[in-house]
């Protein structure tokens, strides 16, 4: 069932019901993660409508008295181009309003907050396939519960796909708050990629422009320092939004889990510094360069006038000698031609010494 399942998510973004990846956490169980579809997961969930607010099942009172984070929890990540991906999610998953609310309200702005006793937060990744281009960043949803974690997005992404390739390899995450601390470490360690390529890319310009091969090098520049903007203006709002969060957690997240939360958000607020950095190195490179362009422009300038200048006399003279009236100076003389040529070459070369003399 899981080939068949990682096939369709592979071909399709999802299986019928647009659930591209879903698991089951108990840290109780032999299996810690365990891959489950969409019918698994609709049976799992099915007696949430009847549970109380500690999560554990009535006529459990051992799974009350637990504590939240060793309670088994369900990860879902859909696909939301999928057209059944929300109504499953309507049917089974008893989501908050305020979660259906930031699908449709349209704003990619990075945010998180409370909802009934849980966590809907709207944070920014890039695509699966980044080219470091500005448009290559879309927007992932995310419900975070005691007992559900659901994430969807519309266009793949490289820090889920991270997640997902983690909890494959073993990594079993006890709470749901601790997937959402591991979903945050690998989004800042998919920026921090993001950086060291754009650093490589900025350095390879930077020999370039030192080695004085010009080419396309603003337009290149121009496309890295645009994406470094757009990324900090959706992704710097996370710490603080995180921070405030975290100054009133739900009761059912633990005061360890909540520590790890204010680690993961303290490496992102570095990443994004370090992102800040690049376009100031980015933004002194584009000035480096538009001086350079100028200086070649003055010279190409200078050139131009001088060429001008040392054609002067010689066009002078050929209008003057040109007309054809009477009374043209040396008409007659047998080397009129010649005295012309010296009085053209004395006024040229009294002209580029004039030009070259201001030139030093």
């Amino acid at each position: 069932m899981s080939a068949f399942h990682d096939l369709a998510a592979h071909s399709y973004g999802g299986d019928e019901a647009g659930l591209i990846c879903g698991y089951l956490f108990d840290a109780s169980a032999p299996e810690p993660a365990r891959a489950i579809d969409s019918a698994q997961a609709a049976a799992w969930l099915a007696p949430v409508s009847m549970q109380d607010g500690t999560g554990a099942a009535p006529g459990h009172p051992e799974q009350a008295s637990a504590p939240a984070q060793a309670s088994p929890f369900l990860w879902l990540h859909f696909n939301l181009s999928h057209a059944q991906a929300e109504r499953w999610l309507l049917r089974h998953a008893n989501l908050s309003d305020t979660f259906y609310e930031t699908l449709h309200d349209g704003l990619p702005s990075t945010r998180i907050e409370r909802a009934d006793d849980s966590l809907i937060a709207v944070i920014n990744d890039v695509h699966f396939e980044f080219s470091f281009e500005p448009s290559d960043i879309s927007t992932l949803w995310i419900s975070v519960g005691p007992r559900l974690v659901v994430t969807a997005r519309a266009k793949p992404l490289r820090s889920v796909d991270a997640l997902r390739t983690a909890v494959k390899a073993g990594d079993a995450p006890r709470s749901s708050t601790e997937l959402l601390e591991h979903l945050l470490r690998a989004q800042a360690d998919v920026l921090v990629k993001i950086v060291r390529g754009v650093t490589a890319r900025i350095d390879r310009i930077e020999d370039e422009l030192l080695a004085g091969r010009l080419d396309n090098k603003r337009a290149r520049l121009g496309v890295l320092r645009r994406l470094l903007v757009r990324l900090q203006r959706l992704l710097a709002p996370e710490p603080a939004a995180l921070f405030r969060l975290l100054q009133g957690p739900p009761a059912w997240m633990s005061e360890p889990d909540a520590q790890e939360l204010r680690g993961s958000t303290e490496e992102f607020s570095v990443v994004l510094r370090d992102m800040q950095a690049l376009q100031e190195r980015i933004k002194l490179l584009q000035e480096e360069i538009a001086a350079n362009v100028n200086e070649d422009n003055n010279r190409s300038l200078f050139v131009l006038t001088v060429v001008t200048v040392l054609a002067l006399p010689i066009n002078i003279l050929a209008g003057l000698f040109g007309m054809n009236v009477g009374g043209i100076p040396l008409a007659e003389h047998k080397h009129g031609f010649w005295i012309v040529v010296a009085i053209v070459a004395s006024f040229t070369a009294v002209a580029a010494w004039a030009a070259f003399r201001k030139k030093r």
